[in-house]
Parts: structure tokens; sequence; C-alpha cells
């Protein structure tokens, strides 16, 4: 695959942020998780080639999508929309006192065959370690794998993502904090 469509596979991929709860009949939830401590509850859904969390809190709700998918998506209480292209960090509070702040940082890299690959069996064993989710499958150039790993705290929850697209050697990561006063 040339450089062009390398950059053109990976420029689809964009992170959402909604201010509204999305309901599970819009996406092909692959598996799904819930955590919950005192006061909140995380729950993470993992897609094809994607994942969306919906963090709950009182009368907060908000979830973030990570997805390739262009057209179809709510457009209806967008926070914010960013491409994954390279490196993003981006902080949002939600609550009339920002009673939840949400922290996310995104890094993309697209490698050769060999270094895909041995990325790919690297962080399918992590998942499996961890205990994370895990959905493996396949393209037109290789296998492909979704990862999502969640740990649950006193006042916050970390989210892990790896998304792995042998269709330009993309390698997607996702590093997302919830936390709450």
């Amino acid at each position: 695959m040339d450089i062009a469509a390398k950059a053109t596979r990976l420029q689809s991929y964009q992170v959402l942020l909604y201010d509204r709860a999305l309901h599970p009949e819009l996406f092909e939830l692959r598996q799904r998780r819930s955590v919950r401590h005192g006061d909140y509850e995380c729950e993470g859904w993992l897609l094809r080639g994607g994942h969306l969390l919906r963090f709950e809190m009182g009368p907060v709700c908000a979830c973030e999508l990570v997805t390739d998918q262009e057209t179809g998506l709510p457009e209806s209480g967008v926070v914010s929309a960013f491409l994954c292209a390279g490196e993003r960090d981006y902080e949002h509070g939600f609550g009339s006192s920002a009673d939840v702040n949400y922290i996310t940082t995104v890094q993309t890299e697209t490698l050769s065959e060999n270094l895909y690959l041995a990325t790919h069996a690297e962080l399918l064993n992590f998942g499996r370690e961890s205990e994370a989710l895990v959905h493996e499958y396949a393209d037109d150039m290789g296998p492909c794998a979704s990862i999502l790993d969640m740990q649950s705290y006193h006042r916050e929850v970390h989210v892990q993502s790896y998304h792995l697209v042998a269709h330009g050697g993309i390698v997607l990561r996702t590093q997302t904090i919830f936390e709450h006063a």
C-alpha cells in the first residue's frame, strides 16, 4: 500500500465526544463491559475497529466514540470531534461546575508489515493477560484487532484502547480518563 493510501485510511478515524447517551442499536457491538464505582458507571462497547465509552454520574452523561465511520453518526450532542491522525490531547469539563472531567490522548502509527505483525501479537497477548475486551477479525491485508482495557478507581476510570488495522499497518491507541470531584 502506498503512503497516500495509508494516510487516507488513517485520516478516516476520528474521536467524537458527546454530552448525551448513544444507543447500542446505532452500532455493531462486538463486546461490552460495565464498571460501577460509587456514584459513577462507565460502560465500554467494543466495535470492529473502534469503541464507544459511556460515563454517567448523576445528571452528567458523556460518550466517547472512536470510529472510522464517516457517515450516519449522531450529530445531536456533539461536544467535540477531531481526527486521530498523529498525536492529540484533549480535555473537557462536564456539569455546571465541571463535576466530571474528560481527558484523552490519541496516538496513531503506520507500521511496516513486520512491525505491524509483531505489535499485533504483543497487544493481543497484553489484552488476554489483562482480561481486556478483545475482538479479532481480518481485513484484506491480514489480522486486525480491537482491544479495550478498563480500570476503575474511587474517583476516576482509566480506559486504554488499541485498534490495529492490517490494511495500512495502522495502530491507533487511546488513553482516556473520566474523573469526578
